[in-house]
């Protein structure tokens, strides 16, 4: 029996790989290039494409369980029906799919309203599945480390609705215990979907007031201007993604992304400790600056 991890060199997927090796599951890791994978012993490496039709019929060959991960990409929704396909017509019925919290709200979002196209192919298809909905990742305010530390500034727009942020590390734990939770069931369980969030939800403000905390000097919220927040996005990324990330963000503003009631109860629970919080990674982030 086998799972088959997708991403798998990704901030995500390489962490959900190395809780699945400590549990001892047979574990093969779907990348593009073998030769960059810097991955556990023990795992098995194949080389695959979601594009690449041929290379994803080798690869889903002899898996009992896959991890589907789609990273945010103009044909996303494409790449993730094609290894929906695949999965099925190589007799895997057992998934855990990463999506996104929410997306039946934003639904104006390119990636969010792509996701949940996913989740009702998933359920259209019949599969067995764990559709693990994430809020923001704490981890990506790494892109704004700079401006945090050397300027002073907080300027993702949160907005004052507030954003229950979760760590990578608790999500990619959780998909781990998902995945073995599936692979070990004796019959297929039934489809069941997770919001994963943080221990708190926190606006802008919060986020800035931590950051001040931490560094020990002022930290402003700049937010609440998606526009700006897209042009500087431009810089690092192509212009389709940025205004993706634009929409997403004027969404914060006026829904905000926020936990439904029993989801921190339901995480701590099913880890067994607290969620990691913000403040633990601000903290982190600033003693290795």
């Amino acid at each position: 029996m086998t799972i088959i991890v997708t991403g798998a060199t990704g901030n995500v997927g390489s962490q959900v790989i190395q809780h699945l090796v400590e549990h001892g599951a047979d574990v093969r890791a779907l990348v593009r290039d073998p030769s960059k994978a810097n991955l556990p012993a023990g795992v098995a490496v194949v080389k695959g494409d979601f594009l690449d039709v041929d290379s994803l019929r080798s690869a889903f060959d002899g898996v009992s369980t896959l991890f589907l991960l789609n990273a945010v990409a103009p044909d996303e929704f494409t790449q993730a029906l094609i290894a929906l396909n695949m999965a099925r017509s190589a007799g895997i019925e057992r998934i855990v799919y990463l999506s996104v919290i929410h997306p039946d709200v934003y639904v104006n979002v390119p990636h969010f309203a792509g996701k949940f196209g996913v989740e009702r192919m998933i359920e259209q298809m019949g599969f067995h599945a764990t559709i693990l909905r994430p809020a923001y990742f704490i981890q990506n305010d790494l892109m704004i480390r700079d401006a945090i530390t050397g300027y002073g500034v907080y300027p993702m727009p949160v907005g004052d609705k507030g954003l229950a942020m979760i760590d990578v590390r608790d999500i990619a734990e959780i998909a781990a215990l998902e995945l073995l939770r599936r692979e070990q069931a004796v019959q297929p369980l039934p489809l069941s979907r997770i919001n994963l969030v943080g221990p708190e939800t926190l606006a802008g403000t919060d986020i800035a007031a931590i950051w001040a905390e931490v560094l020990a000097r002022p930290v402003h919220y700049g937010g609440d201007d998606p526009q700006a927040f897209e042009q500087n996005l431009k810089q690092f990324m192509p212009s389709w993604m940025a205004y993706d990330m634009r929409l997403m963000g004027e969404r914060f503003l006026t829904d905000g992304m926020l936990p439904e009631s029993g989801d921190v109860a339901r995480l701590t629970a099913l880890l067994g400790r607290p969620l990691r919080s913000y403040r633990n990674f601000a903290s982190e982030t600033a003693a290795s600056a």
